[in-house]
């Protein structure tokens, strides 16, 4: 779906179309789905029929090597989602009683049928089933050189509820209790051994609901061996503020927990929206933000309406608060970057057989007259924040206020200080925020920017130095006092702090 015109992309127009704006916003991963061989185009490749075979509906398998090349070319990662929790019922196309049993690669009856999902369970007590899912993983990093696999429905492998009707409180009873299935947990441990020992730079990104302890710990440790989990909290949380509660109402409590809720030690993948909240049926972040606006109002031709104006300010800062506290890695939805409007649908019965929805729209950020560019401009500054001052590798984490009233949320990252006000209506002058370092501060970026769509009320750079006071405040030793317009994130470094990444730099 990553093409302009109302049809399947192929690999090689992928490669040459789309990996160049990957790499030029400032990404260093790609991560891939629907790669592995399956025959129904809407399920997103959930239903695998070919666990040995890049989808052919795309191109030929050369032409996913092609891919791949390029995007090595142009320094990025490529990731491709792994389906091994599940395989598709299909019997005529898929593995589904290949020897005519129900039993070969799944478990026998009901144990070995997926109900919510029409799909087969695979037998992870079956040595011949673990070579046939190890072989699988080898093959896509020896023959097609893939850097690491994004493992779907992790829960469904760990659990022999396969997390069905589940509601994980985080109780330890409910993960290592008799609904624990060992032999996938073995088979995941197993597979994480292979991949890193193939590749000790591989990824592995676990989907995962349960929140399971040491999901993603070393195997040496006792753990399953992952590198990353999927932070799925966050993006449920978003959704739920814009679709149910006003904006005076968001509490700024909740949404810190939301943010930091991880497993010490245990890095996740944070992000505001995926293919999972925008299916049909419902609509992207921009679309709950812009509405109707989404289609006459984002021109920059005139002032933006009310409903312009805020969409512009809550994208910006619903992506940066994701990015900055939400995990060691953020992950984006392929358009989003640049608010890309509607939802997801793909061809089916249902719509005509239609592509409309099933495409991404890149005329919309590439027409300099529309405030998508302007969108695309503030994600390629925020990741710039990683690239320049690491923010995502950096453990140093700390809330320093989260004001209800007030609406503001305030937390160093790194060295970096940020500042959200999400208040509708109220900026404030003079507002004192704690800090951590003594010296001036400069402000290095603000969503406020009029190239990012905001209404230039601050102004960022060397003639914009802000002093720090002697005066602790929120349990820092410091503090600084700062203009904070409403709907706007702010971030800052201090000017010591600043000086050793030009040191480093030069």
């Amino acid at each position: 779906m990553s093409s302009e015109d109302g049809k399947v992309n192929t690999y090689r127009d992928f490669a040459d179309y789309i990996i160049p704006r990957i790499k030029s916003n400032g990404y260093n991963v790609i991560q891939l789905m629907a790669i592995m061989e399956h025959v129904y185009y809407a399920s997103f490749g959930y239903h695998v029929t070919n666990f040995l075979a890049p989808s052919s509906r795309f191109g030929t398998p050369d032409d996913f090597k092609y891919l791949v090349d390029k995007a090595h070319e142009s320094g990025l990662m490529v990731v491709i989602d792994c389906i091994h929790s599940h395989a598709s019922n299909n019997v005529m196309d898929g593995i589904n009683h290949f020897d005519g049993t129900d039993h070969q690669y799944f478990h026998s009856g009901p144990k070995g049928y997926h109900k919510l999902w029409d799909s087969r369970i695979f037998n992870y007590t079956s040595w011949e089933v673990l070579r046939f899912l190890l072989s699988s993983l080898r093959m896509y990093m020896d023959e097609f050189k893939v850097d690491g696999f994004r493992f779907d429905a992790v829960t469904c492998i760990l659990f022999t509820h396969h997390g069905i009707h589940m509601r994980f409180s985080g109780h330890y009873h409910e993960y290592f209790g008799g609904n624990a299935d060992v032999d996938g947990t073995v088979y995941l441990m197993l597979a994480n051994h292979l991949i890193h020992t193939l590749n000790p730079n591989a990824l592995t990104i676990a989907e995962d609901v349960s929140g399971i302890p040491t999901l993603c710990r070393p195997i040496v440790e006792g753990g399953i061996g992952f590198d990353y989990r999927l932070n799925m909290s966050i993006p449920d949380k978003w959704i739920q503020l814009l679709k149910e509660v006003k904006d005076e109402d968001w509490n700024m409590g909740n949404i810190t927990f939301t943010l930091t809720n991880r497993r010490y030690n245990e890095k996740c993948v944070a992000y505001v929206e995926s293919h999972d909240q925008a299916i049909v049926g419902d609509k992207t972040t921009s679309m709950w933000l812009f509405d109707r606006e989404i289609y006459n109002g984002m021109t920059t031709a005139y002032h933006p309406s009310l409903i312009v104006d805020r969409g512009m300010a809550l994208h910006k800062m619903l992506r940066l608060i994701t990015f900055a506290i939400g995990g060691e890695a953020y992950l984006n939805f392929m358009g989003n970057e640049f608010g890309h409007p509607e939802w997801v649908d793909f061809p089916r019965p249902g719509n005509g057989w239609s592509y409309h929805y099933c495409r991404r729209q890149w005329h919309l950020v590439d027409d300099e007259k529309l405030r998508y560019r302007q969108l695309n401009n503030f994600d390629k500054a925020m990741l710039a924040l990683d690239a320049d001052y690491g923010v995502l590798g950096i453990r140093h984490q700390y809330i320093t206020l989260a004001h209800e009233t007030d609406k503001v949320i305030v937390f160093e990252r790194g060295d970096l200080l940020f500042i959200f006000n999400f208040h509708p209506n109220n900026s404030y002058v003079n507002y004192r925020v704690g800090t951590y370092w003594p010296s001036d501060y400069r402000m290095i970026l603000n969503s406020d920017d009029e190239k990012f769509g905001g209404k230039n009320r601050l102004k960022n750079g060397e003639n914009m130095n802000f002093p720090y006071l002697s005066h602790g405040w929120c349990n820092r030793p410091y503090s600084i006092m700062q203009y904070i317009p409403s709907r706007t994130a702010i971030v800052l470094m201090s000017i010591d702090n600043l000086k050793k990444y030009e040191k480093s730099k030069a």
